[in-house]
């Protein structure tokens, strides 16, 4: 039986707006879905270029309907979508809104700018950032050397900071940041692959480029409830409960190719588009 989270992690992940679970996925399992991510053709075919600040470029997978491959057995396993229940403000059934596999290549891995994932999601219109997480799995190890995620532990309680564009990204207002920075403290975070980072929509967090010669690939799921409702949103995933599959699967089950996942395509990505008050948000 998959174990869960403490009444005491619970209450963690309110507090700091994050929680780290060690060995959540086994190395047998990462190794699996690194070698998946390194040799499937789909992946790269519909992988994005994002500029970061500098000009390096950060590249990522995204798809919607989480499907019956390696990463669809991952995201659908109950040791994930089970904590992601206890974390949402909602009794409603936990939704898939996307996955994505983050790919930092040495010495040219970019950067991320300081951001929430509400500072996107904001503009997909969703209602209530209580009712979203997202959980990150490292498939290979995260450290300063490489570029580890940064968050600011409990900046998720400032609520909602302006964003605007930070090369072709979306970055929060750095007035806030800076403050933000002033009055919580920076939590490096160094996992080694198969562990995980629970963590909310409104936590702010960045990663720097990856000028070392490893590299750090992950792959971030994120949720909703079913009782968030997203208004400028055109996939349905978000809307559909999630078909839950036992933690074996990724193991044990058939698992078919990612050629047939529902790919994002840039430009039909609502964050990355103008809405006209971006020009007025210090991102610098």
């Amino acid at each position: 039986m998959t174990t869960l989270f403490t009444p005491e992690q619970i209450q963690q992940y309110h507090r700091d707006g994050y929680i780290i679970v060690k060995d959540l996925v086994s190395r047998q399992e990462t190794d699996l879905l690194y070698k998946t991510a390194l040799e499937d053709d789909a992946m790269r075919k519909n992988a994005l270029d994002l500029n970061d600040q500098a000009g390096k470029k950060t590249r990522l997978s995204l798809w919607f309907t989480p499907g019956n491959d390696v990463f669809g057995y991952l995201t659908r396993s109950e040791r994930i979508v089970g904590r992601a229940a206890q974390l949402l403000d909602s009794t409603a059934p936990v939704c898939h809104f996307h996955s994505k596999l983050m790919q930092k290549e040495p010495k040219v891995g970019g950067a991320w700018e300081w951001h929430q994932d509400y500072g996107y999601w904001y503009k997909n219109q969703f209602m209530f950032p209580d009712q979203l997480i997202s959980v990150m799995v490292a498939l290979t190890a995260a450290n300063r050397q490489n570029g580890c995620l940064q968050v600011i532990k409990g900046s998720h309680k400032i609520g909602r900071v302006n964003h605007g564009f930070a090369g072709e990204q979306v970055g929060a207002d750095m007035v806030m940041v800076n403050n933000a920075l002033q009055t919580m403290e920076l939590v490096y975070v160094e996992i080694a692959p198969g562990d995980a980072l629970f963590f909310h929509p409104n936590t702010l967090h960045r990663s720097e480029a990856n000028l070392s010669d490893h590299p750090r690939w992950s792959v971030i799921s994120c949720y909703s409830s079913q009782s968030n409702l997203a208004y400028n949103e055109t996939s349905t995933a978000w809307k559909e409960p999630v078909q839950v599959v036992p933690d074996e699967a990724l193991l044990q089950w058939k698992a078919a190719s990612l050629s047939e996942a529902d790919f994002l395509k840039k430009e039909n990505d609502p964050a990355l588009k103008e809405t006209g008050w971006e020009n007025d948000v210090e991102v610098k």
